[in-house]
């Protein structure tokens, strides 16, 4: 693997510590929010709710954190990284305390919906990627962005055994508490992201270049917004999977605690996929990748639904799902950075992402008002397969090059 290496000089920040600090908030980050489906049935069950009840209160979650996600990133291009994930640690801290008292509908929805949403948004692994992206060179983005999502799988891989070990042991209450206690750490690790979006080495035409500017410019460019449209069914996919799977695999007679190992097994299978699609989108062409990507989700959707359940079977569908989870994320972000430059690429990646949020929320709304009004999953697994292959087709066009401002300044 090769090494990375600060494109910043002798006065640039500890790459290294930057990115082993960076992949400790993703995974911080990004573990409690991935284990939200083993709440599902002890909360339901302890306040009498409905399916379609928790589902859209992760659902408001999942859209907040895309709403939030534009707003943080020009906050961490604007006014620096360590405030904006000191930020979103306190509101996600104070969402999980909040979810763990929760007695209504509403309460549920403004603490597991809205704060713990804002609180991802402000402190999540895309935040993340964004910093990796100004201190890394240009040929080593994918790869670095491929092991900052590879953290976030870890998150996910580690918390799913974790959480499902607390709830049975101390109850679901506590363990959002704790939850709580584990998010504190990112602002001590953030210190080493510290810092602005840098104009060091970029020429004038870049330099000069406004926030409002840099947006007008990607909502004009064609593959920006065929990448936003595509994003939205890589959300829908990965949130219904996460908090629906666990319930589904329990609907069909197989032992719960299958659920936590199939999320965990996703988390651990995604650390290989995040790694690997590092490495392949920064040698292949990034948009025939994911046009490969959304095709094998769907393939593996459908034999998922074709075979009969067992263990061997979810076994096997989360180690496949896991290699395509979050695979998606380094070339869809190497992407921005190829067409527009790193400086404002947590802010455009932010509008992206809102997009990937939106699919969130319907995907896990939609699974539990479906299952609530037919008593079952399939439609909106047809659904899944039907988007994969939307993904597939749009993402085929998309042109890997700069944008003709950069391409201007680059022969100047």
């Amino acid at each position: 693997m090769p090494s990375i290496q600060t494109t910043t000089g002798k006065t640039g920040p500890n790459i290294p510590l930057a990115i082993v600090c960076g992949c400790i908030v993703a995974l911080v980050s990004f573990g409690p929010r991935s284990a939200m489906g083993l709440f599902f049935q002890p909360m339901t069950e302890a306040r009498d709710w409905s399916r379609e009840i928790f589902a859209l209160a992760i659902a408001i979650q999942n859209l907040l954190w895309g709403i939030g996600q534009p707003i943080a990133g020009m906050s961490a291009d604007r006014f620096g990284t360590w405030k904006t994930f000191t930020l979103g640690a306190v509101l996600y801290c104070i969402g999980l305390v909040l979810m763990a008292q929760a007695e209504t509908a509403v309460a549920l929805y403004l603490s597991a919906g809205v704060l713990i949403g804002l609180g991802i948004a402000f402190s999540s692994f895309s935040m993340v990627l964004a910093s990796f992206g100004r201190i890394v060179t240009t040929e080593q983005r994918s790869l670095a962005f491929g092991i900052g999502t590879a953290s976030g799988s870890l998150g996910q891989f580690l918390f799913a055994p974790l959480g499902s070990e607390l709830i049975e042991g101390i109850g679901w209450q506590q363990t959002l508490i704790v939850f709580s206690g584990i998010v504190m750490i990112i602002p001590m690790m953030a210190i080493a992201l510290k810092g602005k979006a840098s104009l060091e080495g970029s020429s004038q035409a870049v330099a000069n270049q406004t926030l409002r500017q840099a947006m007008a410019e990607a909502f004009q460019t064609r593959g920006f917004i065929l990448l936003t449209i595509g994003f939205f069914v890589c959300g829908f996919h990965v949130a219904f999977i996460t908090v629906h799977l666990p319930p589904y695999i329990a609907d069909l007679g197989l032992d719960p605690a299958w659920g936590a190992t199939a999320i965990a097994l996703i988390g651990l299978c995604n650390i290989i996929g995040s790694l690997a699609s590092g490495y392949i989108g920064g040698r292949y062409s990034k948009p025939i990748f994911l046009s490969m990507i959304y095709l094998a989700r769907a393939a593996v959707i459908f034999l998922f639904l074709m075979l009969p359940i067992s263990p061997l079977t979810v076994l096997l569908f989360s180690g496949a799902m896991g290699l395509l989870w979050l695979s998606t994320v380094p070339p869809t972000s190497g992407l921005i950075a190829v067409m527009f430059g790193p400086r404002y690429m947590a802010t455009l990646f932010g509008f992206v992402f809102l997009s990937h949020q939106i699919g969130s929320f319907l995907g896990i709304w939609l699974g539990g008002k479906l299952y609530d009004e037919t008593g079952s999953y399939d439609a909106i697994w047809w659904v899944a397969i039907a988007l994969g292959l939307f993904a597939a087709v749009i993402h085929w066009p998309i042109e890997e090059k700069p944008v003709p401002r950069l391409v201007a300044t680059a022969t100047q």
